[in-house]
């Protein structure tokens, strides 16, 4: 067995010491009810299959524990009417590994269909794990959706 200096056994527990609160807070990332950042989103077809709504969303921290601040843009495609593409503010409650999203309309960006009126997109969804949530789209229809954590690429 070798055995090290007096030196060399400071410098081994000086980064050991260093390298604890780095390693108990690199699992942080990987907590499933951190919800905090971007995600995409997907329902699947809905109003007889003519239908399909696809978007973004940002979940920013509010001051009020389980609560966040957010926004969205959904993307609708309907064979019927075309596309809408909607800007709208939400709130997200978290209760558990349960989140409730409440949307406002703030802007209609793109609409094919004179005077379609649209509806606030709202949905409820459970936790699956840090990088996925599931659940239903309840707005004017119900329809499942799928939420995937967003890679924020360089642009």
């Amino acid at each position: 067995m070798r055995m090290f200096g007096g030196r060399t056994v400071a410098v081994l527990m000086m980064a050991c010491m260093m390298a604890g609160p780095a390693l108990a807070n690199s699992g942080k990332n990987k907590d499933p009810s951190d919800v905090l950042g971007s995600w995409s989103f997907q329902t699947s077809p809905y109003r007889s299959g003519q239908c399909v709504m696809s978007g973004t969303m940002r979940l920013s921290p509010h001051p009020d524990e389980g609560r966040y601040t957010c926004e969205l843009t959904a993307v609708e495609m309907c064979s019927m009417w075309g596309r809408s593409v909607v800007r709208q503010s939400c709130e997200a409650r978290r209760f558990g590994d349960q989140v409730s999203i409440r949307s406002t309309i703030e802007e209609m960006l793109e609409t094919k269909f004179e005077g379609l009126l649209y509806v606030p997109d709202n949905f409820t969804l459970t936790i699956q794990s840090h990088e996925r949530m599931f659940g239903a789209l309840v707005s004017a229809v119900t329809a499942p959706v799928e939420f995937r954590r967003a890679n924020d690429g360089i642009s």
